[in-house]
């Protein structure tokens, strides 16, 4: 599988300003607050809840906003009402994108990526316009320094859901699973003592394209704008990305 590891990414969003950081626990209260809609306020039977929790706690969220995350959405629920969307298109080089968003206004947040995709160049197409090049996936992250390859590949016989692993990348292992698997292969590494950097279901391309570096920066660009958008909760794409993110 092709080296493409979202593992920088996820560590340059938590490098980042206090500000950035508050965007993604907003981000997350919010998937807590449809998923306690859907399933009720205990993570112990909402596994769509436990899952978002495991996804806060990898993002460094506090446990009292967590908390305050469930309380609120168990009791103000009646007046919340964000719909799942997605939408789809291409950025600049060929770039495939999908953008999904969690909205209480489907025509303000259309119009919010609609406007980002002409910006840079890109253009918004159809449901399913490309997200046929995609599959959805688990992935689990592990520091290399903390197993060896041979012994995550005993765990890939043995464990139900764990399908694939890339070891592309200097510093991680990336382990792709069922997406329903996600957290049971999750909870059996770790009940065996490997300690998970990360772990979240993700739009994995089947194949990428290599954008020209000038490029490269613009579907950056892009990127960074659609993922600052409130609604805007995961922006996924199949470009290979070698260039640095400017320094704002």
């Amino acid at each position: 599988m092709s080296g493409h590891s979202k593992w920088h990414n996820i560590q340059q969003k938590k490098g980042k300003t206090d500000a950035a950081r508050a965007n993604i626990f907003t981000k997350i209260g919010r998937e807590i607050a449809v998923a306690v809609k859907d399933g009720g306020a205990d993570p112990n039977s909402n596994s769509k809840l436990a899952q978002v929790i495991a996804k806060a706690k990898d993002n460094n969220m506090p446990n009292d906003n967590i908390m305050r995350s469930i309380k609120k959405a168990s009791g103000e629920l009646g007046s919340i009402n964000y719909e799942d969307m997605t939408y789809e298109g291409y950025g600049v080089g060929g770039t495939a994108i999908i953008v999904e968003a969690l909205t209480d206004n489907k025509n303000r947040t259309a119009g919010d990526v609609r406007h980002l995709f002409d910006k840079f160049g890109g253009s918004m197409g159809t449901t399913g316009c490309v997200s046929f090049m995609f599959k959805r996936r688990g992935v689990i992250t592990i520091a290399k320094a903390d197993i060896e390859e041979d012994d995550l590949m005993m765990y890939a016989l043995e464990l139900e859901g764990f399908e694939d692993i890339n070891s592309e990348d200097d510093e991680v292992f990336e382990v792709y699973t069922d997406s329903a698997s996600l957290q049971s292969v999750r909870k059996s590494l770790e009940d065996d003592g490997v300690k998970v950097l990360s772990a979240e279901v993700s739009m994995i391309p089947d194949n990428y394209v290599t954008p020209t570096e000038e490029q490269q920066a613009t579907i950056i660009k892009m990127i960074d704008k659609l993922e600052e958008l409130d609604d805007v909760q995961n922006v996924y794409h199949n470009a290979e990305l070698d260039v640095e993110e400017d320094e704002d």
